[in-house]
């Protein structure tokens, strides 16, 4: 693609960005929707999260296979293929007639979503090699990212008010066909790579992290003494801590534990988890506060969205600047208490809240400061990994995306149903999404340390100075 004519690569930049826009829309483009959903299918509250977190948990969980896919079989090979199947799975998911069907087609968007994204990010770095486009272009990526989950709660609004919610799940099928006959047209094929799958690490992560996921939900539900939720949590830490002896000792692991030496790298996953864990839950109380608490309409709800969905794109154009001005560790420091400041303001609402200025300045602070790092985040997720990592380290990224969507719910679900009351839960989700920012700002202090101190090594092996000068 770095060979290719403008208008060609222009092209390809479309097509990446534009399927990654729609798998981001879909993890919350129903949202705006939920309490349709719930009253035409009968759902619980804890049934109804898994309208989300079916599709969230099989994106997440087999994203690292999706990668190892790719790498193994040819990049756009697997990302045609994953488009095709999403795009089967979002004519069945507009078309259910029951519940379990619903949750079904979820599923299936999900594991074609897992095979499709981790090729988008590293088609995106091995296109653009050079320093100054590629943080353009993943900054760009990251925006569409932050931005989906805000633009699908809109156009979400826009179907559920004025068409049905089902059309949020339809819209993907033209979307999905043009982009699959255009793929083969303008990306580039990779070598395909000998290698073998690592089914067992990708089977015990995926089903270690959904009865994790489980569990919490069934805390929500049930309480933590349920004999239940202490089997399910239980599981879920046993399987996910077979899954790293697994991929420890395997000779091609789906997860390389490689990429989790550097301590900058391994906190932009974590800290990827807590920022989207705050972000997406805050989109899903959010909709339904406004909705069963203010009183607004599916569409007036999606556009109560549009503050937020304004500060990601816009944090496009202003971090390049920031960061040559005040460098990554600062900035994303800044960045993140600003999303705590704008968090802990939106816990303050209540019955008598209105959505200016109550709702609508939060949401501003939240977009500018959650824009900001999301795009840093990405940037060290991918930062100075090998070419054979690229496809694990850009599935890790959305690895991390998926998996804070998904307990983040799950969490503050716990924290929305204990409080004792509908406005008092949304109050407490909020706080708890606060509180989220608050340990990811911990993390990116650690981060900065850690790259400061990474960053003193390196100079004084440059000097050729002994590594224990400074001791003395």
């Amino acid at each position: 693609m770095s060979s290719a004519p403008p208008a060609d690569r222009r092209v390809a930049l479309t097509l990446i960005l534009g399927s990654q826009l729609m798998m981001a829309l879909d993890t919350s483009i129903i949202t705006t929707a939920l309490p349709y959903v719930q009253r035409q299918f009968g759902f619980s509250p804890a049934q109804l999260s898994w309208v989300q977190n079916a599709y969230v948990l099989a994106f997440g969980g087999l994203l690292l296979l999706g990668a190892r896919a790719g790498d193994l079989l040819g990049r756009r090979r697997v990302f045609v293929a994953g488009i095709a199947v999403f795009t089967v799975a979002s004519l069945a998911a507009g078309l259910a007639p029951a519940g379990p069907v619903l949750i079904a087609a979820r599923v299936a968007q999900g594991v074609a979503a897992a095979l499709a994204v981790p090729s988008t990010l590293a088609l995106l770095v091995a296109g653009y090699p050079q320093p100054a486009a590629q943080a353009r272009v993943i900054a760009l990526y990251s925006a569409v990212i932050g931005a989906g989950g805000s633009v699908g709660i809109v156009v979400g609004g826009v179907f559920t008010d004025l068409l049905s919610w089902r059309w949020g799940m339809l819209v993907n099928v033209p979307i999905g066909v043009a982009i699959a006959l255009l793929a083969p047209r303008f990306l580039p094929e990779t070598r395909r790579r000998p290698g073998s799958f690592d089914l067992a690490g990708a089977l015990t992560s995926t089903i270690g992290l959904t009865a994790l996921v489980y569990g919490f939900i069934q805390a929500a539900a049930v309480g933590w003494g349920d004999p239940g939720t202490v089997l399910s949590l239980a599981v879920g830490v046993l399987l996910l801590a077979v899954f790293v002896l697994i991929e420890h000792r395997v000779s091609q692991p789906v997860t390389p534990l490689r990429l989790f030496a550097s301590v900058e790298r391994s906190g932009a996953y974590a800290g990827r988890i807590l920022i989207v864990g705050a972000t997406f839950s805050t989109f899903y109380f959010l909709s339904q506060y406004l909705q069963n608490v203010l009183g607004l309409s599916a569409l007036q709800t999606g556009f109560a969205y549009v503050p937020i969905t304004g500060m990601f794109f816009a944090t496009v154009y202003v971090v390049r600047p920031l960061l040559n001005r005040v460098g990554r560790p600062a900035l994303l420091i800044a960045s993140l208490v600003v999303a705590l400041v704008g968090m802990a303001w939106l816990s303050r609402v209540s019955a008598g809240s209105s959505y200016f200025p109550d709702v609508a300045l939060p949401l501003l602070v939240i977009g500018v400061g959650q824009g900001i790092a999301i795009i840093l985040m990405t940037q060290a997720g991918v930062a100075d990994v090998d070419p054979q990592d690229a496809g694990a380290a850009s599935g890790l990224v959305n690895v991390a995306h998926q998996l804070g969507g998904s307990l983040g719910i799950a969490i503050l679900t716990i924290a929305y149903t204990r409080a004792g009351s509908p406005t008092g839960g949304f109050r407490a989700a909020f706080t708890g999404a606060a509180v989220f920012f608050l340990i990811a700002l911990a993390l990116a202090v650690v981060m900065a340390v850690a790259g400061r101190r990474a960053a003193r090594d390196e100079a004084s092996d440059a000097s050729g100075a002994p590594a224990l000068a400074t001791v003395e």
